[in-house]
């Protein structure tokens, strides 16, 4: 007998959350019963395995936790539908929204993300967080970013599927994959939503991901434009090189070591953005090669 492919998936990476899907699960099967709905378990030592069984999804089981974006990818490849959904397992994302998404994704476009209003944020500083990386994302991208950071969007699965290997374990893969999709010239919408608070306690430390998210901001420009990043770094480090050479030209008569060291750093800034730039549309036109060797076969 030919198993019949269903076209839709929902992903739910989950570590901890068996509360919350005991809650959750009922819904999501009553208003998407077609679809296959896969929760990653990523290392869970509560009962998220017994949810699993009692409510009839498929569970795709990490003996250890990964992280949420490694769970993510686990996902993705246990999905068989042209279309994935992913969302938290933590009972943030209203399942009521999905056809929202759909419809949006029906319009032609390759990924729609669940945007949360200010209101949805966590925290204050959360908030903040989020406005800075969807203004980095902004500048770097030409477009208008909502949301870098949801972890609330449809996408089709093949597109989805190409950048599995840029994808990180951690917290950033909404940042990753957003970036990617620009970069390649798939098409991004966003859709706005209300999340809701979490069930139980977040999984994320602010002192010990402070760090991991700044770096969301380097991850942004190393997978979409390299050169906007490094070119006014090196841009401000030639300026200050100069000024300091005029002033202390006219204060002491010579070429200061200070100077040597700010225009050095900006040559070696902008070669380093440079190359940054080269392997990056290398990298992307492996992926489009890649995927017209698919098209064909």
């Amino acid at each position: 007998m030919t198993e019949i492919r269903p076209e839709l998936s929902i992903v739910l990476p989950a570590r901890n959350e068996a509360a919350a899907l005991e809650r959750l699960l009922p819904t999501l099967k009553a208003q998407q019963p077609a679809a296959q709905i896969i929760v990653v378990n990523d290392g869970s030592t509560d009962d998220t395995s017994e949810v699993c069984a009692r409510h009839g999804v498929q569970e795709v089981r990490h003996s250890y936790n990964i992280g949420n974006g490694g769970a993510v990818k686990s996902g993705a490849r246990a999905a068989r539908g042209e279309v994935i959904v992913f969302m938290d397992a933590d009972g943030q994302h209203d399942p009521a929204d999905i056809p929202r998404l759909l419809t949006r994704l029906n319009e032609g476009y390759q990924m729609v993300v669940g945007a949360r209003d200010a209101g949805s944020q966590a925290s204050v500083g959360r908030s903040l967080a989020n406005r800075l990386y969807n203004r980095v994302a902004n500048y770097m991208t030409g477009q208008k970013i909502a949301d870098l950071t949801s972890g609330f969007r449809a996408v089709r699965a093949a597109r989805f599927r190409e950048f599995l290997f840029l994808l990180p374990n951690g917290f950033s893969y909404p940042t990753s994959i957003t970036m990617a999709f620009f970069r390649a010239g798939y098409s991004v919408a966003y859709e706005p939503i209300v999340a809701a608070r979490r069930t139980g306690r977040s999984h994320i430390r602010p002192l010990r991901d402070g760090a991991r998210f700044l770096l969301i901001i380097f991850r942004v420009a190393t997978l979409y434009a390299p050169l906007k990043i490094f070119a006014p770094v090196s841009g401000v480090s030639f300026v200050a090189g100069l000024v300091n050479y005029l002033y202390s030209y006219a204060t002491v008569g010579r070429f200061t070591n200070g100077s040597a060291v700010l225009f050095t750093t900006a040559v070696v800034v902008f070669l380093m953005g440079l190359i940054s730039e080269q392997i990056t549309t290398l990298l992307y036109a492996t992926t489009a090669g890649e995927r017209r060797r698919t098209d064909i076969t």
